[in-house]
């Protein structure tokens, strides 16, 4: 069944609307390469490619001579083609966030109905991606049990700290893959459990400071560092302001989304090519990162709507003070720099 499985795999072709885009993409980056070259020869792709790629073509890596290889890779190494692919617009930015409506009960008042429904309770990576990339996210499908019917404990009154962990690590994988996590479910729901150290490590911060410190620490470390730093980080903890702003429904919508993302992630890991150690931890972590979502899901539903602009100010006021402290840091290396020409002088 396995060996089944794989072969499918194997013979399954790109969907035309990925097709297009990665066309686009190339087309963008040949008319690019003619206007900067001002009547040069020399391009990326030969003009055999290049007819191609414009009829539409399929292309592959074996398909480029040395030369153009190396000069392909130059250009991944360069950021070169990044600058081809159109960024996203992250569903919290649009208007459309601000009247989301779910029912009293959690679920979505309104559902679209795909052939894909009736075959899977989760979007799989063949599902329509336009409608998932620039869609706001869909709500529960059913109704969302109360807290009593999942735990006979009270919540821990840290959950609201848990929160913008979790919020960080599905900001931080939406952008990394520019929206479409589905191109990957693996590796985005691998990228998002080494990001929340609440699901990745079952890590419990106490204070918002605490866990904004480790999800910023981990997003300036070298496997992440190429994504922007500092800056970047920054810019995902006002993506965490934007989303607590928009309220109770908002927050239900980016946390079902975070779900079906391990969802699908967790299935994938059952039919791609991994180690058996590497299947062995990560399903676990995965079923369980599930879960955490779940009941966070469940208890986000259960508070007061005066309780996230609350937590919206905190997160604000802890942003204002690390951009506060990280100028602070730059004035300071501004001002040890000449002292240091001087000592050198004199010695």
């Amino acid at each position: 069944m396995r060996e089944n499985v794989m072969d499918e795999l194997k013979q399954m072709q790109p969907e035309d609307e990925s097709k297009k885009k990665m066309l686009d993409i190339l087309k963008r980056l040949h008319l690019e390469e003619e206007m900067a070259s001002d009547g040069e020869d020399e391009s990326m792709l030969s003009e055999e490619l290049i007819q191609k790629v414009m009829s539409g073509e399929e292309i592959k890596l074996e398909d480029l001579s040395d030369c153009e290889i190396k000069r392909f890779r130059q250009a991944l190494a360069s950021g070169e083609l990044s600058k081809m692919i159109e960024p996203w617009t992250p569903w919290w930015k649009k208007p459309s966030a601000r009247s989301i409506s779910l029912g009293p009960d959690g679920s979505q008042l309104i559902r679209q109905v795909n052939a894909e429904d009736t075959a899977v309770p989760y979007p799989d990576a063949n599902t329509d991606q336009e409608a998932s990339i620039n869609e706001i996210p869909e709500g529960p499908e059913s109704p969302l049990p109360s807290l009593k019917q999942l735990t006979r404990t009270e919540p821990s009154p840290l959950l609201a700290v848990h929160l913008v962990d979790i919020l960080y690590s599905y900001c931080f994988t939406l952008r990394l893959y520019n929206g479409d996590w589905h191109s990957d479910p693996l590796g985005a729901s691998t990228v998002a459990l080494s990001m929340s150290k609440v699901m990745g490590q079952d890590a419990k911060p106490e204070t918002v400071p605490e866990a904004l410190a480790a999800c910023i620490e981990e997003t300036c470390s070298p496997a992440y560092r190429h994504t922007g730093g500092f800056r970047f980080a920054i810019g995902l903890v006002d993506d965490i302001i934007a989303i607590l702003s928009l309220g109770q429904n908002a927050l239900i919508c980016a946390l079902c989304d975070f779900h079906r993302l391990v969802e699908v992630g967790k299935s994938m890991l059952k039919v791609e090519k991994v180690g058996k150690t590497e299947r062995a931890q990560g399903s676990p972590k995965l079923r369980s990162a599930a879960r955490k979502l779940f009941f966070m899901t469940c208890w986000v539903h259960e508070q007061p709507d005066e309780a996230w602009p609350s937590l919206a100010h905190i997160v604000q006021v802890q942003k204002a003070s690390m951009e506060e402290l990280e100028t602070g840091n730059w004035k300071a290396d501004r001002k040890s720099k000449p002292q240091s020409a001087v000592l050198i002088e004199e010695l």
